[in-house]
């Protein structure tokens, strides 16, 4: 049985408009491969951290909703900490 989720993520800021596009669309194949559904996802902004993370001052907001069976998202958080080009993520599910 799928549920809703939300991913959100901050991409380095180094990257142009079309690198962030890249690592998006890698992470909804991610979903898609895995049986799930992304129902929008894309880049939010490119804004100021709160605080330094990782010597980062400023990242590219991304923000994905998807429905997916339960197991996915903690594969895809594993990958996502794995990558460097991601300083922070969250996954949540959406009550509905």
């Amino acid at each position: 049985m799928s549920k809703k989720y939300e991913a959100f993520y901050i991409v380095k800021p180094d990257f142009n408009d079309t690198e962030v596009g890249k690592i998006a669309d890698r992470f909804k194949d991610v979903v898609e491969t895995h049986g799930g559904t992304v129902e929008k996802a894309g880049k939010w902004d490119k804004r100021k951290l709160a605080y330094e993370v990782n010597g980062f001052k400023e990242g590219n907001y991304i923000l994905m909703n998807f429905e997916a069976p339960a197991e996915l998202p903690a594969e895809l958080g594993r990958l996502m900490r794995i990558n460097d080009d991601i300083i922070r993520h969250r996954i949540y599910k959406v009550e509905e």
